[in-house]
């Protein structure tokens, strides 16, 4: 359609010629115009080209005009154009449309951006004001431990004047009492001394009269003692006759001798058989070094404890307890699996535990006992060698004691290998080898009264036998980093943040970054055990206490833990080679530090 508004298209050829109709002229007036426009400057050009027209081609509008008035296509041509002019309609009004969605949503995003930076405002003015607060607040305590540290130093002057004080007067007291205690110690003298030299005085005059009185009473007293032996004598002579020459009397004499000897006997067994019964009952073997069980001796020497031991309530297996994760979730399994055992009166299974001393064997132990409501019994493998014979005994009193218990008995055996060597491989005495039997013997089979809890440093060292016995094997590994850092952090809250929160007598803690110091701890103390870093907490607090004003710094804590990690590689140093083989035969190669 571009013809219609006087736009120029290529026509096409008209007639047989090889060449187009010759383009029409310029019209005369426009070669004309054209003349004279030669004339003129470029800006009166440019100011006529704005009053210009051509009419050519509204003269080409009209002639296709003409033309598709004639054409049997004109009503199709207008329609055509007029869906175009719709269309082009359309698409304007859309993009009005998409205009004003832009600038709606321009709007809205200013109106996001306003919003943000208000909440950002606000955000920094509540910061402004907290730090204000926090500097407030750190004024204010700054000035009350000055406070404080003031009235503390006027107390302490005060204290040492009035300690100066009494110490003068018991200064001049003591030099009096000694002033007196002098003149009475003199006057004692003086009048001992006239009295021994007024008897000295009356003994030289009475000399002979006193000779005389002892010859008199040694006299006496030789005619007395003949006296008696004669009498004496006479009746002992005559009972013996009479006895003698009378049958009956003989014959009652030796039954009732043969009685009295009888009763004594008799009550003698009678003795042993209730003193073994009371001690299966009542007491507890000589092996055992600590149990949980009621005694009534140890009740009647510890009632309060006592009491606070029948009031004590079942509590988790694992608290208080830092293991590793697949460590914990084995060991509660075992946990649960002793309490429903105990519940349902099964029959117990016999473990071993086995790793590096101080890893939390017989803490676990005492804790699964105490969870499954069974009492406890606790013996050491060293203490069954020096008994010599009397140990195969004393193990049968341990295994009739514990079947005696109603409640169920977990009876722990620290250092086992101690007496449970092998027997093909080790040279022991034939009293070690028969304590290790009568141990087989009585842990043949499974019980329904007591449950075998062995623990040990060194296991290949057991007898093939002992092995057998044993269901489940736990072995007990060194801390790891993070077991390590759980375990800082919790004595560091019992023995330093508790002490402190308390108020102690001389034992305070500076203000750090508790919890970057107890990350940076458990890095320093690989290697060492759960025993080793409790000890390490009892160190912080006697560095508290060894310090001029009981006050606990950062410094302080990380120098401890650095003295307590160098003194564990100063241990590893001093292991034996068969020692590191062991050591490192528990620890699985892990945990060796040398220097």
């Amino acid at each position: 359609m571009s013809w219609l508004f006087g736009y120029k298209s290529q026509a096409p050829p008209q007639g047989g010629g090889d060449g187009g109709p010759e383009p029409p002229g310029p019209p005369p007036s426009s070669a004309g115009q054209m003349a004279g426009d030669a004339n003129l400057t470029k800006a009166e050009r440019k100011a006529m080209e704005a009053y210009r027209f051509d009419s050519s081609a509204l003269e080409r509008a009209a002639e296709a005009a003409r033309t598709l008035e004639r054409s049997k296509h004109a009503r199709e041509a207008l329609e055509l154009s007029k869906m175009q002019e719709n269309t082009r309609q359309q698409e304007y009004l859309a993009k009005v449309k998409e205009y004003e969605a832009h600038i709606e949503t321009s709007k809205v995003e200013q109106k996001r951006v306003d919003h943000e930076e208000r909440r950002k405002t606000l955000a920094e003015e509540t910061k402004q004001q907290q730090q204000r607060a926090q500097y407030q607040d750190q004024l204010a305590r700054k000035r009350y431990e000055e406070q404080l540290a003031q009235q503390q130093r006027v107390q302490e002057e005060n204290l040492r004047k009035q300690e100066e004080s009494v110490a003068k007067q018991e200064a001049m007291r003591r030099k009096t009492i000694e002033h007196e205690m002098e003149l009475r110690e003199k006057n004692k003298m003086k009048l001992l001394e006239a009295e021994l030299r007024a008897k000295a005085k009356v003994d030289r005059e009475n000399r002979d009269l006193t000779l005389e009185q002892i010859r008199l009473k040694a006299e006496e007293n030789r005619i007395t003692v003949m006296e008696g032996i004669k009498t004496a004598g006479s009746v002992l002579g005559q009972g013996a006759t009479a006895l003698l020459t009378d049958w009956n009397k003989v014959v009652t004499t030796v039954g009732g001798l043969s009685l009295l000897a009888l009763g004594v006997y008799t009550a003698k067994g009678a003795t042993g058989v209730t003193a073994r019964y009371v001690e299966a009952r009542i007491g507890k073997p000589s092996l055992v070094n600590e149990t949980s069980r009621f005694s009534l001796l140890e009740a009647l020497k510890h009632p309060i404890d006592t009491v606070k031991r029948l009031k004590h309530k079942p509590t988790d297996a694992l608290q208080g307890v830092v293991l590793q994760p697949k460590l914990e979730e084995r060991l509660r399994d075992i946990a649960i699996a002793t309490k429903n055992t105990k519940n349902n009166k099964g029959l117990y299974r016999n473990i071993l535990m086995h790793g590096p001393p101080g890893t939390g064997k017989t803490m676990f132990a005492k804790r699964l006992a105490t969870h499954s409501g069974m009492d406890y019994a606790i013996m050491t493998g060293g203490d069954v060698g020096p008994m010599g014979r009397e140990a195969v005994t004393a193990i049968h009193k341990v295994f009739d004691w514990a079947n005696t218990s109603r409640r169920g008995l977990l009876l722990f055996i620290d250092e086992a290998d101690a007496f449970l060597r092998k027997r093909s491989s080790e040279q022991i005495s034939e009293d070690m080898r028969s304590a290790l039997n009568a141990f087989l013997y009585r842990t043949g089979e499974q019980n329904p009264r007591f449950m075998l809890v062995l623990a040990s440093n060194t296991p290949e060292q057991f007898d093939y036998a002992i092995n057998d016995r044993l269901d489940e094997m736990v072995e007990f590994t060194l801390p790891g980093l993070e077991e390590r850092e759980r375990l800082i952090r919790l004595y560091f809250d019992k023995f330093v943040l508790q002490p402190a929160a308390e108020g102690k007598k001389r034992f305070k803690v500076e203000q750090w970054d508790y919890s970057a110091v107890c990350s940076r701890m458990a890095k320093m103390c690989e290697g060492m055990s759960g025993r080793e870093i409790s000890k390490l907490g009892v160190s912080w607090q006697a560095a508290c206490y060894a310090s001029e004003e009981g006050i606990l710094t950062e410094q302080m804590v990380l120098d401890r833990c650095e003295a307590a990690a160098r003194q564990h590689r100063q241990k590893m140093a001093w292991l034996s080679e068969q020692e590191k083989l062991d050591h490192k035969s528990i620890t699985g190669g892990k945990g060796f530090l040398t220097q």
